[in-house]
């Protein structure tokens, strides 16, 4: 007995010939896909630790120091968002990789690269810029 017989039925994705490099690649698409999730949970958590930060500056003074780092739900916004496109991203890669890898094909990913670049460069921009401002501001 299945534990979910509907998911399979509706995805039938039976055993594959492990000739050649085929167990190789699949695993491979596994872990770029769990590489994925770990980005993508990492700019969650960023995010959710930013917006929290007030509340945090509340149980210690010391860690208030003085710093008024202002209203920072939108960076906060931006980081969960940023997170959750990259689950997204990543989810929908592993399954147009594991349907080329079934039909003997790879697409190389220029466009996820791309953008983990993007947004990887405006997060530090943005810290960087934060940094800059509070400085300023002292």
């Amino acid at each position: 007995m299945h534990i979910c017989p509907r998911a399979k039925s509706q995805h039938p994705y039976s055993p594959l010939a492990n000739t050649g490099s085929v167990a190789r690649d699949h695993l491979a698409n596994e872990r770029t896909f769990l590489s994925w999730t770990r980005t993508g949970l990492g700019f969650v958590a960023l995010g959710v630790a930013l917006a929290k930060l007030d509340a945090l500056e509340g149980l210690s003074p010391a860690l208030a120091h003085n710093h008024d780092h202002g209203d920072l739900k939108l960076q906060s916004a931006a980081l969960v968002g940023s997170g959750t496109g990259c689950l997204g991203y990543g989810t929908l890669r592993y399954f147009s990789s594991l349907r080329g890898l079934k039909r003997g094909l790879f697409r190389p990913n220029i466009v996820g690269v791309a953008l983990v670049a993007v947004t990887s460069g405006a997060v530090a921009g943005g810290g960087v810029w934060m940094v800059v401002r509070t400085e300023k501001e002292v």
